[in-house]
């Protein structure tokens, strides 16, 4: 394969994860808001090959809830859910279920272009790992979104202590940061509620995306639902934005990115709209023709959004591709609703769930489309029509 192709082929979009959380793994009732019918007509030249991607003998794949390709335009990092739970009663939806909580296998897994599995760490350090971010140093980003639930104590009572944190780790896997205050929801600069999603500005700066249940039928005034903005050394400089449906106000900021012009781009998912805001957080503009946004990602100022949820509850109408300047392109195929916008070409993607939540990490050659889901398994997504 030329160089050039190779690199072309790589420059991807990886949706992942499971989430589909907010809306159907939060501990909040689901509010399903009905939406209008999204445009997601264009043609999808691929087909899923499974399994993709090699695990230890004997491990299984749970929740793929973040993947990030690494800066060697090659490697895919994975932050999973440690493995399916076997004790999911039947008619349960998995993703309430699927944790790291008293596992002590490794959360992040990287992975080569093969599937061959590179390295892994994070063992016993997390319960629900919901975004991964790869930073302009090669340094991954994890968020643990929550802490240990009532069952996962009474079953685990080691995973007290942890959840509501975002861990800065080398690529080789030591620890550099931790934003939060492991088991504790609060407020910064001591601690962090429900962090969703993190992006790093060039500068170093930390922007973490708080508040997973603003969609949450009991969501309040007082829900948490804000951007904290932190130095590259951790030093908290302010938060901004609150619970609502008006300008700088969320209802489950899920997902965050940053453009050239390093302005945000908020997945206000339970708004049904992406917030453009400054660094500061002034409000720029809102976008609302993508459906209801679990990810976002930009790569050379092109924007690519994942809808997880349009259509009420759970259905994924596919994800859609727009430059600032110009209409929106989207493409037919379930597609998870995390993101990573790192090289052109193809997709990884994954998730875990009944119905219409199940969705696995997938492979594909262009950013532009997504492939079909498999249960139980990685897939690869690959181009079968003359589009390459």
């Amino acid at each position: 394969m030329a160089p050039a192709y190779r690199l072309r082929l790589l420059l991807i979009v990886a949706f992942a994860a499971t989430m589909l959380f907010g809306a159907c793994a939060s501990t909040e009732p689901y509010q399903s808001i009905a939406d209008a019918q999204p445009t997601n007509d264009l043609p999808n030249p691929y087909q899923s090959i499974a399994p993709w991607g090699n695990l230890p003998e004997g491990r299984t794949w749970g929740a793929l809830n973040g993947v990030a390709i690494d800066n060697d335009g090659e490697s895919v990092w994975v932050a999973h859910r440690c493995g399916a739970n076997p004790d999911v009663p039947p008619g349960v939806s998995p993703f309430t279920y699927d944790s790291c909580a008293g596992s002590s296998v490794p959360a992040v897994l990287k992975f080569d272009s093969s599937g061959k599995l590179l390295k892994s760490f994070g063992a016993g350090m997390f319960v629900f790992p919901h975004k991964m971010y790869v930073d302009r140093d090669g340094n991954v980003w994890v968020v643990d979104m929550r802490g240990a639930n009532e069952r996962e104590l009474k079953k685990s009572p080691e995973a007290k202590g942890k959840g509501h944190t975002v861990v800065k780790f080398s690529p080789e896997g030591k620890v550099l940061l931790t934003l939060g205050r492991a088991g504790v929801a609060g407020n910064p600069p001591d601690a962090l509620t429900e962090p969703c999603s993190v992006v790093v500005a060039a500068n170093g700066d930390v922007f973490i995306t708080e508040g997973h249940s603003g969609q949450g039928e009991k969501a309040t005034p007082d829900t948490v639902a804000r951007i904290s903005r932190f130095t590259k050394d951790g030093k908290f400089i302010r938060s901004f934005g609150k619970w609502g449906s008006g300008p700088v106000e969320f209802r489950t900021p899920h997902d965050i990115a940053m453009d050239s012009q390093g302005r945000l781009f908020v997945a206000d998912r339970g708004n049904m709209r992406i917030q453009i805001l400054d660094q500061d957080g002034a409000f720029i503009a809102e976008w609302t023709q993508f459906g209801r946004p679990s990810g976002v990602a930009i790569r050379n100022d092109t924007i690519y959004v994942a809808d997880s949820e349009s259509n009420g509850g759970c259905a994924s109408p596919g994800m859609e591709k727009r430059h600032p300047d110009r209409e929106p392109q989207r493409r037919q195929g379930p597609v998870p609703h995390s993101r990573s916008a790192r090289n052109e070409g193809d997709e990884r993607s994954g998730g875990r769930g009944r119905g219409c939540e199940r969705q696995r990490l997938r492979r594909g050659s262009r950013p532009e489309a997504a492939g079909e889901a498999h249960e139980g398994r990685l897939s690869a997504v690959v181009n079968t029509g003359e589009s390459r």
